[in-house]
C-alpha cells in the first residue's frame, strides 16, 4: 500500500468514525433528551442544533470525509481484483449512500421543513412527531452506515 493510500485510508477510518459517533450520539441521547421536552421546546432546541451543526467543525469531519470516501472508492475501483479494493469500495458505498447521499436527500429536507415550524402554533406538536419518526430511523442508519464504513476501511489498513 502506497503512503498516499496509506494515510487517506487512515483518515477515512478517523473521519467515518468521527461522524458515526455524532451521530450514535444523536441516536443515543441527544434525540432522546429532545424527545422528552415539550414539542415547541423541541423544535426550537433542535433548529439551533441545525443551525449550529452546518458550521466548520462538523462540515469540515462529513464533507472531508465526503472527498476521502470518493478518493476511496476509485482507488478501490482502480486497484479491484483484491481484499484490500473491495473493502475501500464497500467502505466508500457505506458512507456516500449511507451518510452522506441519506443526509441531502433525507435529513436536510426534514431539517428545512422543520425551521419553518412556529414551535408553538396550532399544529405543531403533530409535526415534531412525525418530524421525530422519519429524522430518527435515518440517523440510526447515518450512524451504522459511517461505522461500518470505519470498519471497512481499517479492515483495509489490516489486511
Amino acid at each position: 500500500m502506497s503512503t498516499t493510500l496509506l494515510a487517506t485510508t487512515f483518515a477515512g477510518v478517523l473521519g467515518a468514525g468521527l461522524v458515526g459517533g455524532v451521530f450514535y450520539a444523536f441516536s443515543s441521547f441527544v434525540m432522546p433528551g429532545l424527545q422528552r421536552l415539550p414539542a415547541g421546546d423541541g423544535i426550537a432546541a433542535m433548529n439551533e442544533i441545525n443551525v449550529t451543526a452546518e458550521h466548520p467543525a462538523f462540515m469540515i469531519a462529513f464533507m472531508g470525509t465526503t472527498l476521502l470516501c470518493l478518493y476511496l472508492g476509485v482507488r478501490g475501483v482502480l486497484d479491484w481484483g483484491d481484499t484490500r479494493a473491495t473493502l475501500l469500495v464497500a467502505g466508500s458505498a457505506l458512507y456516500l449512500v449511507g451518510a452522506f447521499v441519506l443526509t441531502v436527500a433525507h435529513h436536510v429536507p426534514l431539517n428545512n421543513e422543520l425551521a419553518d415550524v412556529q414551535p408553538h402554533a396550532a399544529g405543531a406538536a403533530a409535526h415534531w412527531h412525525d418530524y421525530l419518526d422519519k429524522w430518527n430511523w435515518a440517523n440510526h442508519m447515518r450512524g451504522a452506515a459511517s461505522i461500518g464504513a470505519a470498519a471497512a476501511y481499517l479492515g483495509a489498513l489490516l489486511v
